[in-house]
């Protein structure tokens, strides 16, 4: 019975002892990692820049859907415009939020 008790307390020594160096080394890859995050705090490109990579991207999506619809561009107008103006939303606010 007394084996079985010392087997335990050593069993958690261990598991403590390992628990410890993967915290000293996560602490130390943490703080190296420290310089990455706050590049990703600079300034981006703004929203006017965003707004004319999003319409390029917008216009280039449309016409791709476009083509590949067959008679999109003029039996789906109606709809495209709509998509239209809400990719360019989306693009524009993703672009300026990443970059």
């Amino acid at each position: 019975m007394a084996d079985s008790g010392r087997r335990d307390i050593r069993l958690l020594v261990v598991l403590v002892g390992l628990a410890l160096v993967v915290l000293l080394g996560l602490a130390i890859l943490g703080v190296s990692v420290l310089g990455e995050v706050g590049a990703a705090f600079d300034d981006g490109i703004g929203l006017k820049t965003a707004a004319i990579w999003g319409f390029g991207l917008t216009v280039a999506l449309m016409v791709l859907f476009a083509v590949v619809a067959g008679d999109g561009l003029f039996g789906e107008i109606q709809y495209m415009l709509g998509a239209f103006f809400t990719f360019f939303a989306v693009i524009t606010l993703l672009v300026a939020w990443v970059f």
